[in-house]
């Protein structure tokens, strides 16, 4: 029986934050003293992450944001894990808690309707609905919902110029969706400002969705910004959809490319992997700075004496110790 000890924990909120760096020194000490590590990006606009810790540690922490009334309303997607998802923590201050280039937009104000994971189900299929996937490319080749608009961008801040290409569908309702709900936030916003009248978005994202609506009709798998990668949603009707980049055959599983110059992050069969040492082309493989290729396709950076004080400013480990 699997012993799952740690959770990780996935959430946003859109917040004024009047001494952001202030703060985040702050949020950083927390996290340090109780082990929690992962991603987080504080901004004048709110706080954005991913983090990973024992379940007593994040229960703390999920306390720690809800005490503040600023974050009061934060909503935590949770999943339970053998250990931490991340090797080192990162708090960092950011002009925008997702890089999307349309700071002028306040989720607060105006935003698309939130719809419930059961409410997105029942309405997916309608005749005057059309699914829209705010992600970037290698997110949505992985896994996207079944008749889903995909966009070709490569980063969330080509979304707006994108939006262009829309715009025969502004007599539709416009579900949007994404992996925990953030990037909706404010394409939605911009959609309503661009002149879509009908907007919604899928409230808390896929990985919602896979907890309260089995996933039902999410194809693939979803890509999530930690050591594991790649989660299951679907458990209605699971399929895969993307393709091994060597020999095109169904795969998801997803790998780094071995040569570090080139570090492409695509699905490589185990076939592949194996014959092309982890190389996505023969000009990798031959590479004369290949990594050698241990079989995941995930290359662990060297933390040398990793200290997770790095990056807090007011103090370091030393110091507090004495």
């Amino acid at each position: 029986m699997e012993n799952k000890d740690y959770q990780i924990l996935l959430y946003y909120c859109y917040a004024k934050i009047d001494n952001p760096e202030e703060y985040r020194e702050q949020h950083h000490l927390f996290c340090i003293e109780n082990n929690i590590r992962g991603r987080i990006i504080i901004s004048d606009e709110g706080l954005n992450g991913t983090v990973s810790g024992l379940k007593e540690d994040t229960e703390k922490y999920m306390a720690y944001i809800h005490a503040d009334p600023r974050f009061a309303k934060t909503e935590f997607k949770i999943d339970e894990s053998e250990g931490h998802a991340f090797t080192k923590i990162h708090v960092r201050y950011k002009p925008e808690i997702v890089h999307s280039a349309l700071r002028h937009l306040d989720p607060n104000v105006r935003t698309g309707k939130h719809l419930e994971p059961e409410e997105f189900r029942k309405m997916k299929d309608q005749e005057d609905v059309v699914i829209l996937d705010v992600r970037s490319n290698y997110e949505h080749e992985l896994g996207r919902f079944k008749n889903a608009i995909t966009l070709d961008i490569d980063n969330f801040r080509d979304f707006p110029e994108k939006v262009k290409e829309l715009d025969h569908l502004k007599g539709k309702k416009v579900l949007t969706y994404c992996t925990g709900g953030i990037k909706c936030e404010k394409a939605s916003a911009f959609l309503l400002e661009q002149g879509f009248e009908d907007v919604y978005q899928l409230h808390g994202g896929i990985i919602k969705y896979g907890k309260e609506a089995q996933g039902e009709d999410f194809e693939g798998k979803c890509y999530v910004f930690d050591n594991r990668i790649a989660v299951e949603v679907n458990s209605v009707n699971p399929t895969v959809v993307s393709k091994c980049h060597v020999c095109s055959t169904p795969s998801d599983r997803m790998v780094n490319c071995a040569n570090p110059t080139c570090n492409i992050h695509v699905p490589i069969c185990e076939s592949c992997g194996d014959k092309m040492e982890g190389a996505c082309s023969t000009e990798c493989k031959e590479h004369p700075e290949k990594r050698p290729y241990d079989g995941t396709g995930y290359y662990q950076k060297n933390l040398n004496g990793y200290n997770p004080y790095k990056g807090w400013k007011r103090g370091s480990a030393k110091e507090l110790s004495s």
